[in-house]
């Protein structure tokens, strides 16, 4: 264990999170990241310091404030290079996972990561989040949906919110204040039965950026009508 790994494993553990014994994993998909983005675009963010603080970090933020080990079923919405998904699948490996994207190329490197790291229970589907929540094997199942840095809350809740079980979670990581995009998200939260519980906030080690964690109670079964088809959320909406 190195002076990164140190620091990465102690903060956790100052907040309950023991990750000692995945420190390789961890390791093991920093280098496929970082070998895979020279082919593709999956993330700016290259440097290993970095990449442990705002990618793997910062994933793992999440279980600050959800008790994650009361969560089986998770799904990650528009996962990309598989943050949050990935980050908490190996510190919680009892989480059965499944992560949704549009593009196949990070479908692909995801499946390579799960192969590497020898993930099992985690379900790569490549899709849009529309088409895939109309899926029964999907719709209003999971206790827990996330979504880091995808797009705004108004079209946020209708994505995930279909896949939340009635009672289940969806929390939105943000990185700024949430405050104006909750206000115009008002209408999306109404139609799509959430109901918004908290917003959590936090600042990243190092370099004290601020995060912010939304925290949304699903409340009852997705209406018939949602979510639209392909493309209609993002082009119109719910506001």
């Amino acid at each position: 264990m190195d002076t990164v790994q140190d620091q990465f494993a102690r903060r956790l553990e100052e907040k309950g999170i023991s990750i000692s014994s995945m420190l390789d994993q961890f390791e093991g998909y920093y280098r496929e990241l970082v070998s895979w983005n020279e082919k593709m675009n999956l993330t700016g963010i290259t440097e290993r310091e970095q990449v442990y603080t705002k990618h793997f970090y910062d994933s793992l933020s999440l279980a600050f404030f959800i008790d994650i080990t009361e969560v089986e079923r998770m799904a990650d919405i528009g996962s990309g290079a598989g943050f949050p998904g990935i980050p908490l699948k190996i510190a919680f490996p009892h989480l059965k996972l499944t992560i949704v994207d549009s593009l196949s190329k990070r479908i692909s490197f995801l499946q390579h990561v799960c192969n590497e790291l020898k993930l099992e229970g985690v379900e790569l589907i490549h899709g849009r989040a529309e088409d895939i929540a109309r899926q029964a094997s999907h719709r209003d199942s999971y206790d827990l949906v996330t979504a880091r840095a995808v797009a705004r809350m108004a079209l946020l809740n209708e994505f995930c919110l279909p896949f939340v079980r009635k009672d289940g979670i969806f929390a939105a990581m943000k990185g700024n204040d949430p405050a104006e995009e909750l206000s115009e998200s008002k209408l999306s939260l109404k139609e799509l039965r959430g109901q918004l519980e908290k917003v959590e906030s936090f600042s990243l080690p190092i370099e004290d950026s601020a995060r912010h964690i939304v925290i949304i109670r699903k409340t009852g079964v997705t209406p018939v009508k949602y979510p639209r088809k392909a493309g209609i959320p993002a082009k119109s909406p719910l506001l």
